[in-house]
């Protein structure tokens, strides 16, 4: 049994164990306090190693090549962040570095070192602290913005030369929604009732 307070009114329910797909909702005002998902875990697991997947694709394979009469001139995600860092325009190479790098990965293995245990019944140190921190860098992934950019730039760069997107894009892309799927299938009054007296 656990207690949680109404995100609308604030009074405070006493929520008995859910089962699969049950809703709880808040007596008072009928705002919707919890939603249990249906096989979490595993959807969770299965998204996250697809995601970590098509993450090494899209760090390792050329994001975009320009072509101009003989000239090709390849760039990947890591080279452009290296570029920019070349050019002293550090902040925004920073920001892209961790809001399109090393958060996502973070977000990742963050899922992995928390729900693999929980497939497998064990338990593991810092798992809480895992998880919080999960949820603290949840609004800092910003891939869908560094997407936007790279299609404004290559519709721009159109009129001068030939763009051809790399592997890389695709994967990016695709990231973006393998990342938001598995972020959706996390079912988090789950993982804190599991986590419950973690060392």
């Amino acid at each position: 049994m656990h207690q949680i307070a109404c995100h609308e009114c604030d009074l405070i329910h006493t929520i008995p164990p859910m089962p699969e797909s049950a809703t709880a909702r808040c007596v008072r005002c009928g705002a919707l306090l919890l939603q249990s998902k249906a096989d979490s875990i595993n959807r969770t697991i299965a998204w996250t190693i697809s995601g970590l997947i098509l993450y090494a694709v899209a760090i390792t394979f050329p994001f975009l090549a320009i072509k101009s009469g003989s000239i090709v001139q390849q760039t990947g995600l890591l080279s452009g962040i290296q570029q920019l860092f070349s050019q002293d325009i550090i902040p925004l190479a920073v920001l892209i570095l961790l809001t399109c790098v090393l958060i996502p990965l973070m977000q990742m293995f963050g899922l992995l070192y928390v729900f693999v245990p929980l497939k497998l019944n064990i338990r593991v140190k810092f798992a809480i602290n895992v998880f919080r921190l999960f949820q603290h860098v949840k609004p800092w992934s910003m891939m869908e913005i560094y997407m936007l950019g790279i299609l404004i730039a290559m519709a721009k760069l159109g009129k001068m030369a030939t763009i051809v997107p790399g592997l890389a894009v695709i994967a990016f892309g695709l990231l973006i929604f393998v990342l938001n799927f598995a972020i959706t299938a996390v079912d988090s009054h789950m993982v804190w009732e599991r986590l419950e007296g973690e060392p």
